[in-house]
């Protein structure tokens, strides 16, 4: 169940951080109105299972469009990370033990919903053994019962130090396993502290090993002071671990005690960003300054499937 707290600061990490001006946000970055009634509706489901978002945790920009699509991301293993990154709005503290309901909760949500592709992500646990990656394969487990023509993602922690559970996850057989690679390796000692650039690559990389014809995806924000070439190493490792899918979007601050936005990257670069990681030979591609990982998540998944499966009949009538 969501977590009811008293008046504990949202982020203890940041609190002795020296503020920053955030910057105002440019004309291209404008969130589109959406029907109130869908919305409300999708928020009564959510709510009626107790159940968490991380569209609502993370402050995502394209909540009010996704969620008047009965879309909606749910984040599992509790509302509190053991982590505490630089760009993130969800709350660092010491979670709560984990729910074994949650797993049906999630499925009866998903099958309420009527969704036709379902993305379930979660806070780190760091305090657990596997990282929580038991409780994640039973979630997709539960989803796959109730709603078996539905396709599942998930976005992953990067479940450092913790072996084996990588497999765990990935026998619970999801149709995309996604991990963010969020940023450049220069910006990891301060935008994500807790983790390790090579290790999240070689995540991605397992994840192909072990079952070489799931799809694979992860996903960059800019907007921190990269520089082209570093994104292009970037992308280039990826393709290294041989991961299907790109997103790439722009960085917004949540508060000003979060790393600060050194820029709003203009559409423009999007484009040409996109451009260079279909060149590399990325199945998919979605760059835009509102791109986020779950943002028309289905849709893309349905179209890289499409794509795949038109390759193998031009094999087949070669």
């Amino acid at each position: 169940m969501a977590t009811i707290y008293s008046n504990a600061p949202r982020h203890p990490e940041k609190a002795h951080r020296t503020a920053t001006d955030i910057l105002p946000r440019p004309s291209w970055i404008r969130v589109r109105a959406a029907g109130a009634d869908v919305r409300e509706a999708t928020q009564e489901v959510v709510r009626a299972y107790g159940l968490s978002t991380v569209c609502e945790e993370a402050g995502c920009p394209n909540l009010a469009e996704c969620w008047s699509k009965r879309h909606a991301t749910f984040l599992v293993m509790g509302d509190i990370c053991t982590r505490g990154c630089g760009f993130c709005n969800v709350r660092t503290g010491v979670p709560a033990a984990l729910d074994g309901t949650e797993p049906e909760r999630v499925a009866a949500a998903v099958r309420d919903l009527k969704l036709t592709h379902a993305v379930i992500t979660s806070v780190d646990r760091d305090d657990l053994p596997d990282g929580g990656a038991l409780h994640i394969a039973s979630v997709v487990r539960a989803v796959r019962a109730a709603s078996p023509v539905a396709t599942i993602e998930v976005l992953t922690p990067d479940f450092l130090k913790k072996p084996g559970a990588l497999e765990i996850v990935v026998d619970a057989c999801p149709d995309v396993f996604n991990h963010n690679i969020e940023t450049v390796p220069r910006f990891y000692p301060s935008i994500r502290p807790g983790a390790r650039y090579f290790h999240s690559i070689r995540l991605l990389q397992a994840v192909k090993e072990r079952s070489p014809h799931m799809v694979t995806k992860s996903g960059l924000m800019v907007g921190f002071g990269e520089t082209r070439d570093e994104m292009i190493q970037v992308m280039d490792d990826l393709r290294t671990a041989d991961v299907d899918f790109l997103t790439i979007g722009q960085y917004l601050q949540p508060t000003p005690q979060h790393a600060a936005v050194v820029e709003y990257v203009r559409p423009e670069m999007f484009e040409a960003y996109a451009s260079l990681a279909r060149g590399k030979g990325f199945a998919m591609v979605s760059a835009s300054p509102l791109t986020r990982s779950s943002h028309h998540a289905g849709e893309d998944f349905e179209r890289l499937r499409a794509a795949r499966s038109g390759a193998r009949a031009s094999v087949i009538d070669s």
